[in-house]
């Protein structure tokens, strides 16, 4: 397929606005990149940059080592799946998935093997025939991503793509992309604001806030080693646990509960000593123990798991998710143990991560 190669591009409207702020980012070949950041946060706008439809303030867009910058969309050899399917509703289905060789005027017969090659793939062969008011919404898509398919592009993008599925088809046609990816082996930019489409489809995650980067790395290293508090907060569900905390002794003393520091704690800490830091606890790093003390205000059960709100002395709030099926009442007194520890200056808001 292809490698694209984003450099220091900046995206300024004629009203001053910047929506992009310096991205870089290598794609390799076969690679599936998900963009992910809430609303607003300029992940669109550099898929969009990406796919010639809007145009790159600064910086430089590379495809395979050649500058396609200011290269007109119809020539970059990409195909784009966005979150409207975009389906001609008086066509069949046929009819949309080889919309774009007909314009190109192919051959009718290469045509004819591609659409039925792509319609294979995606399940839809027995679909060909109908019009698209006729088929799910998850159908709908994948007639979408058929359309792509047939292009044999050297890059897909996929803009929010499951949006307006529901939740059962999301999982589904979820799995059918990444299943897509792996067969296709195909260059793939994805863009979402969905953390679990992000952490179940990509190679890499770009995540996004304000129009900056704030990291790039595997599912693994943005949930486990996030950068910065943002990044934190974004990954993972239910979000984490946030703390202001001082660092005493070998002791981090928050409001109305003390946590006990390990040795490799008070390593990461070194510098820290006297100093108030944010502590990061993600729910699952809970367990049952004799910390900190909370007054059980909500018990969800998840059939594996169970979700416990609590609150604590000084009014700290506690979102912890325990294994197994918990029946606390909401009243209850529970204490909590930390597992694992995420330390976050307060100031830039970036992790402490010691000298290792």
């Amino acid at each position: 397929m292809a490698e694209l190669s984003l450099q220091h591009i900046d995206k300024i409207y004629d009203n001053k606005v910047q929506a992009v702020f310096d991205f870089n980012l290598d794609v390799k070949d076969g690679e599936l990149i998900v963009l992910v950041g809430p609303s607003g946060c300029g992940k669109s706008t550099t898929l969009r940059m990406v796919a010639g439809l809007e145009d790159i303030s600064n910086g430089h867009l590379l495809l395979d080592g050649k500058e396609i910058t200011q290269t007109p969309a119809k020539d970059r050899d990409m195909a784009m799946v966005f979150q409207s399917y975009a389906l001609y509703g008086h066509m069949t289905i046929y009819e949309n998935m080889a919309f774009s060789l007909t314009l190109r005027k192919e051959n009718p017969n290469v045509i004819h093997k591609k659409v039925l090659a792509a319609a294979e793939i995606l399940g839809l062969t027995s679909q060909l025939n109908k019009k698209p008011a006729q088929l799910s919404g998850g159908q709908r898509q994948r007639v979408a991503m058929g359309r792509a398919i047939v292009r044999n592009p050297k890059v897909f993008l996929f803009d929010e793509p499951l949006s307006n599925l529901d939740a059962k088809l999301r999982g589904a046609t979820r799995r059918e992309i990444l299943l897509l990816h792996k067969r296709l082996q195909a260059t793939m930019l994805y863009v979402t604001h969905d953390q679990t489409e992000a952490l179940t489809l990509a190679d890499r995650i770009v995540c996004m806030s304000m129009g900056h980067v704030q990291q790039v790395g595997t599912p693994l290293e943005l949930y486990d080693s996030p950068n910065n508090v943002f990044v934190a907060s974004f990954i993972g569900l239910p979000p984490m646990n946030f703390y202001d905390v001082k660092v005493v002794g070998d002791q981090l003393q928050g409001n109305g509960f003390k946590v006990t520091l390990t040795p490799e704690d008070k390593m990461t800490l070194a510098g820290y000593e006297g100093k108030e830091i944010t502590l990061g606890v993600r729910p699952e790093n809970f367990i049952e123990g004799e910390g900190i003390k909370v007054s059980v205000t909500n018990n969800e059960n998840l059939g594996m798991n169970t979700l416990v709100y609590g609150t604590g002395e000084g009014g700290v709030k506690v979102t912890a998710k325990l294994k197994g099926w918990k029946n606390f009442k909401v009243g209850d007194t529970v204490s909590f143990d930390i597992v694992r520890k995420h330390f976050f200056d307060k100031e830039t808001t970036n992790a402490i991560r010691g000298d290792k």
